[in-house]
């Protein structure tokens, strides 16, 4: 879903027509931050949060961060604070109203399902931004990139009104994790309306992790709705693979086994199809989940130039995509389509200037004095260094918020993209006619569903 892709409007757009639209809630504060910024273009964020339950933070967020387009005053636009395990007022108010409004938006004007999508590597926000969802009546939560087994207990204790903690993962030898914790109830200092809860479907890549989710939750139905598994060939993130760096017959999944579960599931990972998705039913199947596919079409968010380049290189069948075992300082492999001027390219990665200034993929770590600090391995490696990082885990590693930010055309300016599709593009043949081509939402879904 990669960072302001699958924006509410494509969301919106997929689930109006027969599919689960799922909007992407990584970096959701620093995206709205963005684009109050630039402006509010069309009112649409303003819209949807003047129906935020507490008015009093719809407010402080847009007096903060509102820019009027144009900027007749030329006023500097605020950059959304980084997270740490003391967020500040600011912070915390900002990643609440940006995952209420950006499911709010996906469910306007139509009464079917939507789902929100996070990283469970991306820890810090959790707290906040599944109470946000879930405040605009979000149904389905989805989660990668990790092992998401604290999850349900969030989602239960804000269903029933009460607070909710989540633990952070620590690199150290005494302190390994930290609780944070979020108590809506003292914290907006009103009655707030009560929530409904939303399916859970972790998001996995292997039997054995299924398993785990089965084992732990057992006594507990109705706390995993269902799952996503995902393959190799998906773009984003990987699992990594289980046998000598490469991807191989250890990573394949026993569908049958998933079936056996008796939890609905849908594949991942080249099936962008209508003769994959019939194979995924024939597997037991719910179906697929498709994501380049609609990461290419006119309704994402993906800037409208990367977007003509894929599509143009991806008809001509010259577009490469390749798994990078270290692009990603999540320490996840990652897939990295490589169009020029991105940060697939060693120039364009050897002429930034490391800065981490978006903090999205820090790890925190436990410094000699037993306090937190926060590093990334794509910041300035002087600085990893100092912080007790290891100087090889620095090398080839990208700044992966800012290429994902810039991908969406909201980035500063010189900051390079990234820019992540799954290795299968062969949908572009059937969905173009010639290499300047584009195509909708509602394109893909009647070719994936003929």
């Amino acid at each position: 879903m990669g960072v302001y892709i699958s924006t509410p409007s494509l969301a919106n757009i997929v689930s109006r027509n027969g599919a689960l639209g799922t909007v992407s809630g990584v970096a959701a504060e620093r995206i709205l931050a963005l684009i109050l910024g630039k402006g509010d273009p069309g009112g649409h964020f303003r819209r949807a949060l003047s129906h935020f339950p507490s008015q009093k933070m719809a407010e402080q967020v847009i007096d903060t961060y509102f820019i009027e387009e144009g900027n007749p005053k030329g006023l500097a636009a605020k950059r959304a604070p980084m997270f740490t395990i003391n967020p500040s007022e600011i912070l915390i108010a900002l990643s609440v109203t940006a995952n209420f409004a950006f499911v709010y938006l996906a469910k306007e004007g139509h009464d079917k399902l939507v789902s929100v999508n996070y990283l469970e590597k991306i820890a810090m926000p959790h707290i906040y931004a599944i109470y946000g969802a879930m405040l605009a009546g979000v149904d389905f939560i989805t989660m990668g990139a990790g092992i998401p087994l604290l999850i349900p207990d969030v989602i239960n204790n804000y269903a029933e009104g009460k607070p909710a903690s989540y633990r952070v993962p620590v690199v150290g030898q005494n302190i390994t994790s930290h609780a944070m914790v979020f108590d809506p109830s003292s914290y907006f200092g009103e009655k707030m309306p009560g929530l409904k809860k939303p399916g859970f479907i972790p998001i996995i890549a292997s039997n054995l992790l299924a398993s785990i989710f089965m084992k732990k939750f057992k006594d507990r139905p109705g706390d995993i709705y269902g799952f996503v598994v995902e393959e190799w060939t998906a773009g984003g993130h990987n699992a990594p693979p289980r046998k000598g760096g490469v991807y191989g017959p250890k990573d394949e999944v026993d569908y049958g086994k998933i079936h056996d579960l008796g939890l609905p599931f849908w594949i991942g990972g080249s099936k962008a199809s209508p003769e994959k998705l019939h194979w995924a039913k024939s597997v037991g199947a719910t179906g697929i989940q498709a994501g380049s596919i609609f990461a290419l079409c006119r309704e994402s968010g993906m800037d409208t130039t990367i977007r003509k380049i894929s599509l143009r290189l991806g008809f001509n069948k010259d577009l490469i995509v390749r798994t990078s075992l270290i692009a990603s300082p999540a320490g996840f492999p990652f897939k990295v389509a490589c169009l020029p001027g991105s940060l697939s390219e060693e120039s364009a990665y050897l002429s930034r200037k490391r800065v981490c200034d978006q903090g999205g993929l820090r790890t925190l770590f436990e410094r000699p004095d037993g306090s937190i600090g926060y590093r990334c391995a794509a910041e300035p490696v002087e600085e990893y260094i100092r912080k007790l990082g290891l100087l090889k885990e620095t090398e080839g590693a990208r700044c992966i918020c800012n290429g994902l930010i810039s991908t969406a055309g909201l980035g500063d300016v010189g900051e390079a993209p990234i820019i992540t599709l799954g290795d299968d593009n062969r949908f572009l043949q059937y969905l173009l006619t010639h290499p300047e081509g584009s195509y909708g939402a509602v394109d893909a879904i009647k070719y994936l569903s003929r």
